[in-house]
């Protein structure tokens, strides 16, 4: 068995819709279905989605503070006063920036911009810059992507002698800044219709406010950048900009972005928004994270090539080095957390915080640790020195971290942020009391059922449905991204024909898997460790993105693996290894690799009298031999019906001497998932048979003939061996049956036919049943297929339960 990751709910699909979509719309039948699970029934709605052109826009004034905005920004370009932008350093407030700066450049106004260095100033607007600002000058500042919680500053700014126009997306707080305008569709009393533009969308309605239909439609490329990096959801107006940016992308007049797409590795052709996610959204960011994000603005907005070409290949090593600092964060981090998961005393919001890490990437960080833990995580910076703390957080569904920081605001020197991100700085000295407070305010609000994640799928399929043509097809629905991700696609009881490790250090998994008759390949990334877990032949369910494979002119379908799951007991073969123990130790290594799996979980089994009982090196903590009464009985274990029960993992390092119930001991280990054999092989000569009538009657008829007067045991064996072909387990044990029905008697190494015997039938004896049963469990563990070997086992936990 492999458990999935995720709890994994299909979307229903009214068939009835779907077909009337399929009609009216002269849809291909999976689209239609698509649609449908995503709530496009009506088919006008769902032909205005297909469509999302730019003219459905809506009108920039809708947007409350853009009627004071735009008169006041104009009335600063005819009096040519100096304006200031002040942006962010994430790629929203980049590309939010670098789109301000082109809309400055394209109006001629006398202009300069800012963003704040994140590990020494953070987020927001500080008065510093401000004051420098007006020193210089400016007399009207616009903010993009920040400014909503700017009270203080924005005060500071009025009673210097400047206006300040604020757009940003926010969550706005409960106090407002008094700026001379306000432009965020989140404010309560804004009326604009759709609420989920970024911090560049915002800007990208001022520009278009200010412009009208004269705005550069390659801004859109800037405004789908920032708008993916921020992982807005792709529907209503930001599914159009982007779609209109991807479009200009493939060529664009941006210098900056065609360098920095093909240092992600874009060749040419269409740009995706996968391509942005995750090729140029990280190395923009890695600007702000690993140095100061005015290299990456300098990049977006640059004219010359060669320029634009060495910029690029800068935000790609300081990407590269970005990686490398998350990974020892990361380990960091897990040090202290991973005692206390086993201990299973992780608290319901995780804060971790240490001194010296590099605020810029400590939200990448909480991401991950999320991701292993699913639960919400904070993790902070602490300068050495003056014991400020800088962070970022990360949450799940269910958990408002903005609203958890607000109960917390008190300790705060300052916060801002959504219901699933956000970020904050406050004393150490308040460190233990602000973790405390934060799941203190979890208590109260999440439920068991909030730390389960689940993984949304939008239909149940086969293989054969996902054609090259289908995959084309849902390409409709594209852009993908938040809040219209790419189809997820479950698959059940797909066949796993091949598994191999790629990548580096075998990070990730290529598998190939068939069902009816058809046959695909498939990528995991990032699931790797699970080659260990999978066995030949398995069951698969997946989970799975459809994509198009293209090598050297071949196009064929190809699934990107989301989350898998084997639901049957699974059987590994390494037979005839000839050291087992050293096997063991390899296999159990990997597999502690996996997420979840610990060393209580893996028993190994063998014989009473075996010496691997005393090996020093055995890893697993759990020891089990053989018992032909109750199947199998602890060797080590303090608690052998507890450590029965955690056990997932069963080595059979040897075969039984003697017959054993394989239903009794597969009952003894309920939870268990995966089997390997690592028993050595027995040679062909000597294995058992499965006994029978004719068989006992040959060996008997040579008994008579051999030793009515009594004969050697040794010679009576080799010469029924060359008369029968069993081997000589197989007659000794023979011999030991009709000993038991008092046929013959053994003394001193001689063998003596009675005479006159009573007549009891072979099916009486003990040693005749046992026997069978070694020789159905040596047949089966030493010549059968995996395959064979699986419904073996699955029957007999079946039998026993």
């Amino acid at each position: 068995m492999i458990q999935p990751k995720y709890q994994w709910k299909t979307l229903p699909c009214d068939q009835a819709a779907a077909a009337e979509l399929e009609r009216r719309l002269k849809l291909p039948p999976l689209v239609a279905s698509l649609l449908v699970t995503r709530g496009l029934v009506n088919p006008e709605e769902a032909a205005a989605f297909l469509a999302g052109s730019m003219e459905d826009l809506h009108d920039p004034f809708l947007l409350s503070g853009m009627r004071e905005a735009v008169p006041r920004i104009r009335q600063a370009l005819e009096n040519r006063e100096r304006i200031l932008i002040y942006g962010d350093y994430d790629a929203d407030g980049v590309s939010s920036t670098a789109l301000m700066i082109c809309l400055m450049r394209h109006v001629g106004a006398d202009f300069e911009y800012y963003i704040p260095h994140r590990s020494k100033e953070g987020y927001g607007l500080h008065i510093s810059p401000l004051q420098q600002a007006r020193e210089r000058g400016v007399t009207l500042v616009l903010t993009v992507d920040t400014g909503i919680s700017a009270v203080d500053q924005i005060a500071f700014a009025k009673e210097a002698g400047m206006d300040v126009i604020v757009t940003d997306h926010h969550e706005p707080p409960s106090r407002l800044p008094e700026a001379y305008a306000l432009i965020n569709p989140k404010l309560p009393y804004c009326s604009y219709p759709f609420k989920g533009l970024a911090g560049v969308g915002v800007a990208y309605k001022l520009a278009t406010a200010l412009l009208g239909e004269e705005v550069p439609a390659s801004w859109t490329e800037l405004a789908a950048l920032g708008t993916i990096a921020d992982l807005m959801p792709l529907t209503g107006e930001n599914r159009a900009i982007v779609r209109s940016g991807l479009r200009s992308m493939a060529n664009s007049p941006f210098p900056g972005m065609t360098a920095l797409l093909k240092t992600a590795g874009w060749k040419s052709g269409e740009v995706s928004a996968m391509n942005v996610a995750f090729g140029l959204a990280p190395r923009v960011n890695a600007s702000g994270r690993m140095s100061h994000a005015d290299r990456a603005v300098k990049l977006l907005v640059t004219e010359m090539a060669e320029e634009a070409e060495a910029a690029a290949l800068e935000l790609d090593i300081l990407n590269k080095e970005r990686q490398e600092l998350v990974e020892q964060i990361v380990q960091e981090a897990l040090l202290g957390l991973e005692a206390k998961a086993a201990a299973g005393k992780l608290p319901d919001v995780i804060v971790v915080a240490g001194e010296g890490w590099n605020v810029g990437v400590v939200g990448i960080v909480a991401s991950k640790i999320l991701e292993r833990y699913y639960r919400p995580t904070l993790v902070l910076g602490i300068h050495p020195e003056t014991g400020e703390c800088k962070g970022s957080a990360r949450s799940i569904p269910g958990f408002d971290i903005y609203e958890a920081l607000t109960e917390c605001a008190d300790l705060l020197d300052h916060f801002g942020g959504h219901p699933s991100a956000a970020g904050m700085s406050l004393s150490r000295e308040h460190l233990a009391e602000f973790e405390r407070r934060l799941n203190e305010f979890a208590a109260g609000v999440l439920l068991p059922e909030h730390f389960v994640p689940t993984m949304v799928n939008d239909l149940e399929c086969s293989l054969s449905e996902i054609s090259l043509r289908a995959i084309e097809q849902m390409e409709a629905l594209a852009p993908f991204g938040m809040g219209n991700p790419c189809p997820r696609l479950l698959i059940r009881g797909a066949k796993l024909v091949e598994c191999k490790p790629i990548g580096k250090d075998g990070k990730h998994l290529r598998l190939t898997v068939a069902q009816n008759n058809t046959t695909m390949e498939a990528v995991a990334f990032g699931k790797g460790e699970l080659a260990i877990m999978l066995a030949e032949e398995a069951e698969l369910d997946i989970v799975a993105e459809a994509g198009i494979n293209e090598w050297n002119g071949s196009r064929k379908p190809q699934l990107l693996i989301q989350d898998i799951a084997v639901s049957h007991l699974q059987v590994h073969d390494f037979r005839g290894f000839a050291n087992p123990t050293a096997k063991l130790n390899e296999l159990t290594g990997d597999l502690l690799k996996c997420p979840g799996f610990r060393t209580e979980s893996v028993a190994a089994l063998l014989n009473p009298d075996s010496e691997i009982l005393d090996h020093p090196e055995l890893n697993p903590a759990s020891l089990w031999v053989y018992d032909r009464r109750v199947g199998a009985v602890s060797a080590n274990a303090d608690d052998p019906e507890t450590g029965a029960a955690v056990i997932t993992t069963l080595f059979i390092l040897e075969l039984p001497k003697t017959p054993v119930e394989w239903n009794r001991i597969l009952a003894s280990f309920g939870a268990l998932e995966r089997v390997y054999l690592l028993h050595p092989k027995i040679p062909v000569q000597e294995l058992l048979e499965p006994p029978n009538r004719d068989q006992f009657k040959q060996v008997y008829a040579l008994l008579r003939s051999y030793a009515a007067e009594g004969q050697s045991e040794d010679k009576l064996i080799s010469a029924m061996m060359a008369r029968t072909r069993l081997s000589r387990r197989m007659l000794t044990l023979t011999m030991d049956v009709f000993e038991e029905l008092g046929f013959i008697a053994r003394s001193s190494g001689i063998v003596t036919v009675m005479p006159s015997p009573s007549k009891r039938p072979l099916e009486s004896s003990v040693r005749y049943r046992d026997l069978g049963l070694l020789a159905e469990t040596e047949q089966m563990l030493l010549r059968a297929k995996v395959s064979q070997i699986s419904e073996w086992l699955r029957t007999r936990i079946q039998g026993a339960s």
